[in-house]
């Protein structure tokens, strides 16, 4: 069954069910092997990269990071 297919199924659940089921899949995430968790990052990397070399998303320094942070938080 497609993902998406999924998905949609389980949007259909009712609240409790969705919630049980969202929280089964968190913790579905804190078992990956060293293998897995390495490949997920790398796919995140990449993504991030491609997202960079786009223009999708415009890069700041930690100084202004921080800054924006710091504003945020008073």
């Amino acid at each position: 069954m497609k993902s998406r297919a999924i998905e949609k199924q389980a949007l259909e659940l009712p609240i409790d069910e969705r919630a049980k089921l969202a929280q089964r899949l968190l913790e579905s995430l804190d078992n990956l092997s060293e293998d897995e968790a390495n490949r997920l990052w790398l796919s995140e990397a990449a993504r991030r990269a491609r997202e960079i070399d786009g223009g999708k998303v415009r890069l700041v320094k930690s100084e202004e990071l921080e800054r924006r942070v710091q504003a945020r938080l008073k």
